[in-house]
């Protein structure tokens, strides 16, 4: 089911060859992956993710469907610029970043309170009872 084998080369310019060959391979791997995913109930698939993990596998979905939709439109010699479907991708790919922020926060370090207070307790300065000096008159001392 090549499409080499399938299409006639004097059918279309010989210079998009290569780039029709790379398409139908790019229409297998999301034909493949699309039997995989569906070979698996959305409950199913949902209950194993956790709520973040959801978004996400929402978020691709709804992206890849309407990218789908976009190049089917391109094919039908519709602009998809001027049609609705560039704003809902533009809609998705905003809630798909606000999804990376949370994700990001998610994986940012927490603060321990605790080890701060200390750290930052030690870490200032203390004078000592037989040095009485404050830091503005050791400095002028260093300087003179």
């Amino acid at each position: 089911m090549e499409m080499a084998e399938d299409i006639n080369a004097e059918e279309y310019p010989t210079e998009i060859h290569d780039y029709l060959a790379t398409f139908e391979k790019s229409l297998t791997s999301v034909d493949e992956m699309l039997k995989t995913m569906m070979s698996v109930s959305r409950s199913e698939l949902l209950q194993k993710l956790e709520p973040l993990e959801q978004a996400k596998l929402d978020l691709v979905s709804a992206y890849t469907l309407n990218s789908m939709f976009w190049v089917y439109l391109a094919t039908q010699g519709i602009n998809p610029k001027e049609h609705p479907v560039k704003q809902e991708l533009e809609r998705i790919r905003t809630y798909m970043n606000k999804v990376k922020e949370i994700a990001d926060k998610k994986k940012a370090s927490k603060l321990d309170k605790g080890a701060a207070s200390r750290f930052v307790r030690n870490a200032l300065w203390e004078p000592n009872p037989e040095n009485d000096q404050t830091p503005a008159k050791a400095k002028k001392r260093k300087m003179n």
